[in-house]
């Protein structure tokens, strides 16, 4: 369930608001255990997922590091090879 919960922090370039918003959704979904939540509280599902982001967005801008930033793509990469190290037969 939670895919798209990723590491968004040193990376070049920066997450993006969908990304940030991809894993807010998630950790609401985690939590609460609703895919989709009912009309009755679509609302607060909705409020909490915009919450979740904003302050997720405050944290990445908020953190510093002196590492230097990561490619997605090489980071992408690297997940690929340990999936296929993992899963092949």
């Amino acid at each position: 369930m939670c895919r798209n919960i990723r590491p968004l922090f040193n990376f070049d370039p920066p997450a993006t608001p969908e990304e940030i918003h991809a894993a807010s959704l998630q950790f609401v979904r985690k939590i609460t255990g609703l895919q989709k939540p009912s009309q009755a509280n679509q609302a607060q599902f909705a409020r909490a997922v915009d919450d979740i982001g904003s302050v997720c967005s405050r944290l990445l801008e908020s953190l510093a590091t002196s590492a230097p930033p990561k490619n997605r793509e090489t980071e992408a990469a690297k997940a690929r090879d340990r999936a296929n190290r993992r899963f092949s037969s």
